[in-house]
């Protein structure tokens, strides 16, 4: 599963490059050629999701999500406040 979730994060980062592929392969009508080009793009996104996650890209990006999400934004602030009991938002 793992290696899913790497080829996945590869795919979304280089998500754009199919557009220059199909009109790599409308163009040469090669299919040799935009074959080999593609299995060549999948393994690069495997790598590059396997960098993200290895670097710790990952949670810099969860992070950063986390900061702009209200529900994230509550709980952080309920943990700072030592778990007192407030009244429900109105």
């Amino acid at each position: 599963m793992l290696w899913k979730a790497y080829f996945d994060k590869g795919f979304g980062l280089t998500n754009n490059l199919k557009y220059a592929l199909v009109l790599f392969g409308w163009v040469t009508q090669s299919k040799t050629q935009t074959i080999a080009i593609a299995i060549i793009w999948a393994i690069s996104s495997l790598i590059i999701g396997r960098l993200w996650y290895g670097y710790k890209i990952i949670e810099i990006e969860n992070e950063v999500g986390n900061h702009v999400n209200p529900f994230a934004r509550e709980m952080r602030e309920f943990a700072r406040r030592g778990k007192q009991a407030s009244p429900p938002p109105k």
